[in-house]
């Protein structure tokens, strides 16, 4: 399928029913324009009397009617909506989920523990990106405590424990303030279960600790500690500080003190127990809130559905890494413009990845359209003067890690060829020594990289106002919808010049215009 494509997630969690509707580009991009919430509360009576009440359920069904609206109006076309704790533990769950098939046409999908860790950590992994390796990824949420541990990045272990703040809440009793001796039963509840599955805890306390839930968020914003590379974190010791506060407050002093609403100041307290607690177990002194969970993960799932082309071997992925990274080793050995290599290679990847049906091209070429956009201004380090050339030289003569044979080759030509200063031609060294199949696919992943270098030549724009592409074919005509900040230099005229490759290898008349900026950014 070409991108675009419109997506949607809905976890419908034991406090809250939530939806997120993103728009893919590209396997690795993934921008949300919509997001809602519903207070349902489906956990409800479901984890004491495993049972969803009737009006629970119709309120469910409102709200879904409400995302299918939402859905239609954004076109999508492809959903998966998940029900956690609650639902699993509902005898009449199977009620709720036909009530929405028969009013929405949604398929609510009743998912394990394992599943749901599972999406969550993807969606961490996703946020984080390789800025840090979690130890531990908890989420808590209204029927459980998800429990992840990592080492060295692979999965060590998953619990799941039946720690959720409704649960909590309606076992307990417990509505508006806590007192002393509440507050001392659910830690002491807490714990037990702490010591029965994990009576050795290991100290996590140097380790890098991620927390994941909107309770987890709410109490980023009371106790926060630095920011983490733009990620909010919680101070263990200001949260402590903190809890009893938030204990002796009752729900309307919470939604005034902390502005939160109310179902979310209901259970407020309670998470601060279990939080703290299960600092005080692991000897937490801070964590990571990235404020993502199961749709973050949803959503990439359903991304790589799309994109199924772009799975590739273990073998493949480890050879991609190491060229990609040798990439940017290289550029630093010279002295390459690292923030607008990047800018100029996420455009020319997306430009790809929504053109993949008409080119065919496939990871190793990608691959290689990456490597060619990182470096392809490294020539300026002997001379800007002719620095095509010069890039092409040191390609073919450097000693870049894992770039050998013909991905050397097809490096080195895509540099030379990324400024349209040179047309492809059998007299360069580096495309005459790719085979016809090679030399086809240089030149559509050079007429990609003109594109993608002319729309970031000003080197002025910085993250996060790096100009998006979105690319819709009509007839003869491919459109370049160019979405970027409002003060953003778009030179048509150039761009159409720098575009003589593409229509010359895709066939399509290339047509530019700056796309209209409607999208609510999450």
């Amino acid at each position: 399928m070409a991108a675009p494509v419109q997506l949607a997630a809905i976890d419908a969690g034991s406090n809250a029913i939530r939806l997120s509707i993103a728009r893919a580009t590209s396997p690795h991009s993934l921008r949300v324009l919509d997001s809602e919430r519903a207070a349902v509360r489906l956990g409800h009576h479901a984890f004491t009397r495993r049972r969803i009440e009737d009006e629970t359920i119709s309120r469910a069904v409102r709200a879904f009617r409400y995302f299918r609206e939402s859905m239609d109006r954004y076109d999508v076309k492809t959903c998966r909506a998940v029900a956690t704790a609650a639902a699993r533990e509902a005898r009449n769950c199977h009620q709720l989920i036909e009530r929405i098939r028969r009013k929405t046409g949604i398929e609510l999908e009743v998912i394990g523990s394992e599943e749901e860790a599972r999406l969550v950590c993807a969606g961490v992994r996703w946020a984080l990106g390789g800025m840090v390796r979690p130890r531990l990824i908890f989420d808590l949420g209204g029927g459980s405590l998800e429990l992840s541990f990592f080492r060295r990045g692979a999965l060590e272990k998953r619990v799941g424990l039946p720690l959720g703040t409704i649960r909590l809440m309606e076992t307990y009793s417990i509505s508006g303030a806590i007192d002393e001796d509440s507050a001392h039963r659910l830690r002491h509840h807490i714990r037990s279960i702490f010591q029965s599955v994990m009576p050795v805890p290991p100290s996590l306390s140097h380790a890098a600790v991620v927390a994941c839930g909107g309770n987890a968020e709410a109490l980023a914003r009371i106790a926060g500690g630095p920011m983490f590379g733009g990620t909010p974190t919680i101070n263990v010791h200001r949260l402590r500080e903190q809890a009893w506060r938030i204990l002796e407050l009752d729900v309307p002093g919470r939604m005034r003190a902390y502005r939160v609403r109310q179902d979310r100041a209901e259970v407020l307290g309670i998470a601060a127990i279990v939080i703290t607690t299960l600092a005080k177990w692991f000897d937490l002194r801070s964590m990571l809130v990235p404020g993502v969970g199961v749709r973050e993960g949803i959503l990439l799932g359903l991304i790589s559905q799309q994109y199924s082309a772009e799975i590739e071997s273990e073998e493949q992925r480890v050879l991609a890494g190491k060229l990609v990274e040798g990439a940017r080793w290289f550029g630093r050995r010279f002295a390459y413009d690292a923030v607008h290599a990047e800018q100029v290679a996420n455009v020319a990847l997306s430009l790809f990845d929504q053109l993949r049906p008409l080119h065919g091209l496939g990871p190793n070429q990608r691959v290689m359209l990456h490597v060619a956009a990182l470096l392809h201004d490294v020539g300026h380090f002997v001379s800007r003067k002719s620095h095509h050339r010069h890039g092409e030289y040191l390609i073919r003569h450097g000693e870049l890690p894992a770039l050998r044979g013909w991905r050397r080759d097809m490096a080195a030509s895509l540099v030379r060829y990324h400024n349209s200063k040179s047309e492809p031609d059998a007299a360069h060294p580096s495309y005459a020594a790719l085979n016809s199949e090679g030399r086809r696919a240089s030149r559509v992943l050079a007429s990609l990289l003109q594109i993608a270098e002319k729309l970031e030549s000003e080197h002025a724009t910085r993250a996060p106002d790096v100009p998006e592409v979105e690319v819709h074919v009509a007839g003869r005509r491919a459109i370049f919808a160019v979405r970027a900040a409002p003060d953003a230099r778009l030179d048509i005229a150039g761009l159409q010049r720098k575009a003589e490759l593409f229509e010359q290898e895709f066939h399509l008349t290339p047509v530019f215009r700056r796309a209209q900026r409607k999208e609510k950014v999450a």
